[in-house]
C-alpha cells in the first residue's frame, strides 16, 4: 500500500513501473557559484548587465490570484496613508465571501483563548465541579500487552556499599607546608645594553605592527569599495 498523496503520485511513478527502476541522481553538494572567486562573479554580473540572456516569454498555466497591494508597495507608503486606510477598514470593512471549508470539523472543546478570557471565579467553580462530580470518561482501550514483570525475579538488587556501612568520618591532617626560603631582594647589576633595552618602550613594536596591519586593511577595503562603486556606475550606464 502506498502512503503518498495524489500530488506525489502525479509527480513520481509507481515503484514497480519501468520509469522508477532507474536511480534518481542526488546532488547534495553546494552550487559552484558559492566557491567562485570575486573577479569571476564580477565579470558574470557585468556580462548579464550588458548582454543578458534572451529567454522566451513565460507561459503561466495557473490561475492568477488577487493578493491586493504587494508588501513592497505597502512598506513604501507614507504613514498618513496607512492611517487613512486603517480608519477606512474600521468604518467600512471589506465584505468577503463566505469561507468554503472542505475538511471535516473536529470538536476540540473550548479554545485556550476563551478559557483565558474567563474570570477567575469561573475557573474556581469549574474546579469545584470537577472535584465534586468529575466527568465520567469511557474505559481506555489499550492495544499493547502489559508486561507482568519488568524486573525479573532472578535478578538480585544490591544496595551501594556506602549506604550499608556506617562508620565515623576520619579527617586526615593537612600536609606540612614547605619552609619559606629567604629571598635576596638586593638589586643585581645589569650591563648597559640590557638597561637600554629595559628602558625602551615595551609596546612600541606592537604599536608599529598594529599600525602597519591597519594600513594594509585600509587599502584592501578602499579597493573593494572602489570596485563596488565602479560596478554600480557600469550597471546604471548599462540600464540607461
Amino acid at each position: 500500500m502506498s502512503y503518498r498523496s495524489n500530488a506525489a503520485e502525479a509527480w513520481y511513478p509507481e515503484p514497480n513501473s519501468p520509469a522508477a527502476l532507474h536511480d534518481i541522481p542526488l546532488d547534495l553538494l553546494p552550487p559552484a557559484s558559492l566557491t567562485q572567486p570575486l573577479w569571476r562573479s564580477l565579470v558574470g554580473n557585468l556580462r548579464d548587465t550588458f548582454a543578458p540572456i534572451k529567454l522566451p516569454p513565460l507561459q503561466l498555466t495557473s490561475r492568477p490570484v488577487d493578493v491586493g497591494l504587494p508588501l513592497g508597495d505597502r512598506l513604501r507608503m507614507p504613514w498618513f496613508r496607512t492611517v487613512f486606510t486603517n480608519i477606512g477598514d474600521v468604518l467600512s470593512p471589506e465584505t468577503l465571501p463566505a469561507l468554503e471549508l472542505e475538511s471535516r470539523p473536529v470538536d476540540v472543546g473550548e479554545l485556550i483563548t476563551d478559557q483565558l478570557s474567563h474570570f477567575w471565579w469561573a475557573s474556581l467553580l469549574r474546579n469545584l465541579a470537577d472535584r465534586v462530580s468529575p466527568e465520567t470518561q469511557p474505559a481506555l482501550n489499550l492495544t499493547a500487552k502489559p508486561i507482568p514483570d519488568i524486573i525479573p525475579k532472578s535478578w538480585i538488587l544490591l544496595p551501594l556499599w556506602s549506604e550499608v556501612v556506617d562508620t565515623p568520618k576520619v579527617f586526615y591532617p593537612d600536609k606540612p607546608k614547605d619552609a619559606i626560603r629567604p629571598v635576596n631582594l638586593q638589586p643585581a647589576a645589569l650591563p648597559a645594553e640590557m638597561l637600554r633595552a629595559a628602558t625602551a618602550e615595551p609596546t612600541a613594536k606592537d604599536l608599529l605592527r598594529d599600525i602597519r596591519r591597519s594600513r594594509i586593511r585600509q587599502r584592501i577595503w578602499v579597493g573593494l569599495a572602489t570596485a563596488q562603486v565602479l560596478y554600480m556606475v557600469l550597471a546604471v550606464l548599462g540600464k540607461v
